[in-house]
């Protein structure tokens, strides 16, 4: 048996920058052969800013919050960047950052999809790009920017991570993954659709080169060195957090599993080694987006725990324990909403939305704080058998397993309704999913891990996971999914 001492030595110190919704922080994983701890170096907030032009994130504040989580982890083998996806920051002929980047929840892309279609055929977008019809896609978010001065001036547009990457840099790239979410890439080559993108009047030129999770992505720059204290090369992860997420599910070797990457939102679906991109899985709304090592994401979009994000805000309610509790006692699943509907994508008022959707279908309407709770909840449960069912049939892909990654794996009550709602048993853990596949991904990239299969074995020996059985009764459910109208 190794000693911690000699376990400590062959480790070796990842930075993963990981960028959420609501808050970013910089995470210290320790990689080595029994060895994989994570640690928080720093949190920092994400809060969006609303201008009278709309909403908008506050990317200086993030880099900051970088750049002071990097001097927090001390000296490090490799830093990597994941965050949310579909944004970008525009650049100037100088590479100065053209104005604040807008919030994939600001109002300016309804209506884009029309305008799309009127150039490019639904049907034919999907069958070059196989992404999901979804409001926030860059592909809308560009065709709402047509005509703005701030689009004219532009010679360069980075994804989100992209764009923290080259002020830390001064290099730039586009990372596959993210590259994925903007409905430009054609998912069987991993390159752009240049005929769609034509089509649609959309500059291609605009993107800096393709990378791919392991590439290296430059040294830090003197300044950058000057406040964090150290250096350190920047290694390419998947940098689409969800990529990163579905890298560290804790799959055993031959087991078929689903997964779902909860959060913010729920990302649930099956890990491809190929996409499918027919005119059945258009018709349901399924993506497939790209992940590491040329794999697939073929999943569905949920509102996630958004909607309870949101309640709680609405009820200036900090602490969700409670609120579970009181959720565990309600009786359920009684009312049910869909938790795929566009509808739920803006903030504000989420009670009110949710008790007028229940209102609409015939159901109870659930009034109190932990009515409400326990309706998003079963509905978040029925979205996931939903998105999981269809995934299988679209795919020909049975799965035997679903795992829950991500910060929803640590909702106990969300994970047994997923169980049973889905009918398999569900494996959570880790929470920490996306800073751990951001870590794993520049482990490998140093040789610390050898490939997917050996990163997903050290997973499964190392972090704590727990395992959900589903109940017997199906019939609840089915009685559920019935009651809220297929889009």
């Amino acid at each position: 048996m190794r000693s911690r001492t000699s376990r400590t030595e062959q480790a070796g110190a990842f930075a993963a920058v990981d960028l959420g919704a609501s808050s970013g922080r910089v995470m210290v994983g320790r990689v080595g052969p029994d060895t994989l701890d994570l640690t928080e170096a720093h949190r920092f907030p994400n809060r969006p800013v609303r201008l009278a032009e709309g909403l908008r994130w506050d990317v200086l504040g993030l880099y900051a919050g970088i750049l002071d989580g990097l001097r927090a982890a001390g000296r490090v083998d490799s830093i990597g960047i994941d965050s949310w996806g579909v944004d970008y920051g525009l650049l100037d002929a100088d590479g100065r950052l053209l104005g604040n980047p807008v919030h994939y929840r600001d109002a300016r892309t309804e209506g884009m999809a029309r305008k799309a279609w009127g150039r490019v055929p639904a049907e034919r977008l999907y069958a070059e790009t196989g992404i999901q019809d979804s409001p926030i896609n860059t592909l809308y978010q560009l065709l709402a920017a047509e005509g703005t001065a701030q689009l004219a001036a532009a010679t360069r547009l980075l994804l989100i991570p992209d764009l923290f990457t080259y002020w830390l840099t001064g290099e730039q790239g586009t990372e596959l993954t993210n590259a994925s979410t903007t409905q430009l890439i054609d998912p069987r080559t991993g390159t752009w659709a240049h005929s769609a993108a034509d089509a649609l009047g959309i500059d291609l030129s605009l993107f800096a080169p393709l990378r791919h999770p392991g590439d290296p992505a430059g040294r830090l720059l003197a300044h950058v060195v000057e406040h964090t204290g150290h250096e350190a090369p920047v290694t390419t992860v998947g940098s689409h957090d969800t990529a990163s997420a579905v890298a560290a599910v804790p799959a055993v070797a031959g087991e078929r599993f689903a997964y779902i990457c909860t959060g913010t939102w729920s990302l649930a679906g099956l890990e491809l080694d190929a996409p499918v991109m027919t005119e059945p899985s258009r018709a349901a709304n399924f993506t497939n987006e790209l992940g590491i090592d040329g794999t697939v994401r073929y999943l569905r979009n949920i509102m996630g725990l958004w909607l309870l994000q949101e309640c709680m805000r609405d009820w200036s309610e900090p602490d969700v324990v409670p609120l579970l509790r009181e959720a565990a006692a309600a009786p359920g699943p009684r009312s049910v909403v869909d938790a795929s509907d566009p509808a739920f994508l803006a903030p504000g008022r989420m009670p009110e939305r949710i008790a007028e959707a229940c209102r609409t279908t015939g159901q109870p309407v659930p009034t109190t704080p932990g009515a409400i709770t326990r309706c998003i909840l079963d509905s978040l449960a029925l979205a996931h058998r939903r998105a999981i069912t269809s995934a299988q049939s679209l795919a020909d892909h049975p799965v035997d397993v679903v795992h829950v990654v991500g910060g929803g794996a640590r909702n106990r009550l969300l994970c047994q309704l997923t169980a049973d709602a889905c009918g398999v048993p569900v494996v959570a853990g880790p929470a920490e999913a996306a800073a751990l596949g951001n870590v794993l991904v520049q482990a490998r990239a140093h040789g610390r891990v050898t490939d997917r299969a050996a990163m997903r074995e050290l997973l499964v020996r190392t972090q704590l996971l727990e395992r959900y059985e589903p109940s017997a009764d199906r019939g609840v459910w089915e009685a559920a999914d019935a009651r809220v109208p297929r889009r």
